[in-house]
Parts: structure tokens; C-alpha cells; sequence
């Protein structure tokens, strides 16, 4: 069969010549190739987005479509990557040829082949992270034949806004990174934005996000946030200098195993009494992320005020009521205030392994 193909290439290409001689001012040609035989490898996922939660596990689906006139190849290869923010680059995560599998980098230990059929190549992730979150692109190598699907791998979690005690816009994208990890959290992407916006969220500065594009989310139009005669939405000031840029962050969180409390102490404390009094309890001084992880997805709600891990002092309010945040359902926020201050409890975290 192969001469009749190459026979069919060849007439093509003349056919081509004589159209370019005929007709010099041709702007554009081609060249078409003829396959015999349709192709024999194709790729599906029955779900494009799958959803989970931090320290859960979750299945990206991926199912093979071979000829089956056609031989086993033992050399068939599953390739699995996670796509990067900016799909620039592709980050290894597990790959199978035949009886030889591999896992990389904090995937390792983590992933594996459903493997309900020999044509089944979903891809099992256990124990779940917030850096686990995004897209996954599953890659079939047959022969010659190359197919690939995407699946997105969503979590259950909150969007909040955070700075520093140094204020407002001032963090480079690298330090907002830093900042939202030390908050149990990782910078939070548009689509992660965007749900918390259409969940009621609005906040007027401007944000890092993990694509280094900086937005921030209007419900309700005024004028220091974009003017009042624009429509509500997310604001966009576009790709920004990672290093030069200052700017807040928005962060993401996900479910925590541990408890998150109040510690009930005899008296306020100061910054440092307060670290030491969760240690004494067995446990630390609870981060940023961890409360608003509580409030949104536990309902947890207390009206007392306490110190966080940042040197901020807070309170998670799930049911608004007079003297407890009564606009509505909050985590409230009364500043960095000095830490030698004796006016505050504390809210405390105890992790489990």
C-alpha cells in the first residue's frame, strides 16, 4: 500500500506545479496528504473537571480508544504533566511503558494508574495539596500516533485578600507567594477569584495572582474602585513586573486536618504570651488561612478577638448579629496592632499527621 500512497503524493505535488505555473499570482498553496486509514488512536476523558479538597484524593479520568485489529503495543507510553499557570512549561508527574512506572518530583509516592482496564489510563492523586490544584494533561504515545486530553483538578476552598504589617502594596509577586504560604495558602488563580466574586466577594485593592496578573473583585461600582459608572466585575491592571510591582495578594485555602479553636485563658494576652499559651496547649498559634478555612467552609464562628501567627488579630463571624459583625458574614479584621498590647485571646491550631 505504501507505493499507492507515495503515488498519491506525487500526483498532488504535480498537480500543485502546474496550478503555481498556471497561476503565478497564487498567494497561497498547500500540500495535502492522503492517509489511507483513518486514525487508530484516540483519547477521551468523561469528565472535563474534577473536584476535591486538600489531603483528599481525586481520579483525573483518561480512556484509551485503540483499533483492535490492530496488535498490543507493549510499548504504548501514559504520560501524565500538570500545566503551568502561564502554559509555558509542563511539570513531569507520572509516566507508564508497559510494566515500568515513574512518579516525579512531590508527586512521588502520591500517584498511579487506575488501571481498571489495559485502556483505562486515569490518574489516581492521593493526599492532596493546594499546589495539586489546576490542569492535567494525560498523553498517549502509540507508534506514530500521539493523543492527549486535559482535565482540570478543582478544590473546595476559600479566596481572601491579605497584607502584611508593612501595609498595603507591598509585596513583589515573590513575596506575595511567601506570604500566602506562611498563611497555610498559596496565591489563588483567576478562576479562583472569579467563583469567589460570584460567591458575593468584593474588595477594592488590587491583588497578585498566581498567573502574575493583578485583578481584584467589584460587586458593587464607586468611585475609588474603578469609578461608579462601571459594571461590577473583576478588575483587570493586566501581566505586571514580578520583581519591580507592589501590590497585595489574593490567597487560597483549602480544608485542614487538625482543629482550628478559640483558647479560653483566664486573661488577655500579648503577642508573644499568646504563642506561648497555644504551645502550652499542645499546639500553635493559628495562621490567617486556617481561620478563614474554618469560617468558610466549618461555619466556625466566634466573636471574640485574637492574635494570628502573621501578629494580626481577628474574628470569625458565620452568623452576623448585633455587636458581632452585624453587615454580615466575616472574617473581621482590626489590624497589626502593637504586640506588647495585653487586649486580645488567641486562636490556636492543633495539626494532625
Amino acid at each position: 500500500m505504501i507505493p499507492v500512497l507515495i503515488c498519491a503524493l506525487v500526483s498532488l505535488s504535480v498537480a500543485q506545479s502546474s496550478l503555481n505555473s498556471l497561476y503565478p499570482n497564487l498567494e497561497h498553496s498547500r500540500t495535502i496528504y492522503v492517509l489511507e486509514n483513518g486514525p487508530q488512536l484516540s483519547v477521551v476523558a468523561d469528565l472535563s473537571k474534577v473536584v476535591s479538597r486538600r489531603g483528599g484524593n481525586a481520579t483525573l479520568p483518561c480512556k484509551i480508544h485503540r483499533d483492535q485489529s490492530l496488535p498490543p503495543n507493549p510499548k504504548m507510553r501514559i504520560k501524565w504533566t500538570k500545566l503551568t499557570s502561564d502554559y509555558l512549561k509542563e511539570v513531569n508527574v507520572f509516566v507508564a511503558m508497559g510494566y515500568h512506572k515513574k512518579s516525579y518530583g512531590r508527586f512521588h509516592g502520591r500517584v498511579y494508574l487506575e488501571g481498571s482496564s489495559p485502556m483505562d489510563a486515569s490518574l489516581v492523586i492521593t493526599e492532596i495539596t493546594l499546589e495539586d490544584y489546576g490542569k492535567y494533561k494525560c498523553e498517549i504515545i502509540d507508534g506514530l500516533e500521539d493523543e492527549t486530553v486535559v482535565v482540570s483538578l478543582d478544590l473546595e476552598g476559600v479566596v481572601f485578600p491579605y497584607f502584611p504589617r508593612l501595609g498595603r502594596y507591598n509585596l513583589n509577586f515573590y513575596n506575595a507567594e511567601r506570604a500566602c504560604q506562611d498563611q497555610d495558602a498559596v496565591v489563588a488563580s483567576f478562576d479562583q477569584l472569579y467563583d469567589a466574586w460570584r460567591d458575593g466577594m468584593d474588595w477594592c485593592n488590587a491583588g497578585w495572582l498566581n498567573d502574575g496578573s493583578v485583578q481584584y473583585p467589584i460587586r458593587k461600582s464607586r468611585e475609588p474602585c474603578g469609578g461608579k459608572n462601571t459594571r461590577p466585575g473583576i478588575r483587570n491592571y493586566g501581566l505586571r513586573d514580578k520583581d519591580k510591582n507592589h501590590y497585595d495578594v489574593f490567597c487560597f485555602t483549602s480544608y485542614f486536618k487538625g482543629r482550628f479553636y478559640y483558647l479560653i485563658h483566664p486573661s488577655k494576652l500579648t503577642y508573644d504570651e499568646a504563642v506561648n499559651a497555644c504551645q502550652q496547649d499542645g499546639a500553635q498559634i493559628a495562621k490567617v488561612g486556617q481561620m478563614f478555612a474554618a469560617w468558610k467552609l466549618l461555619g466556625y464562628d466566634r466573636c471574640d478577638v485574637g492574635w494570628l501567627a502573621d501578629g494580626s488579630v481577628r474574628s470569625p463571624i458565620s452568623r452576623p448579629r448585633r455587636r458581632c459583625s452585624h453587615s454580615g458574614a466575616a472574617v473581621s479584621f482590626y489590624g497589626f496592632p502593637d504586640k506588647k498590647h495585653k487586649l486580645y485571646g488567641v486562636y490556636c491550631f492543633k495539626g494532625q499527621n
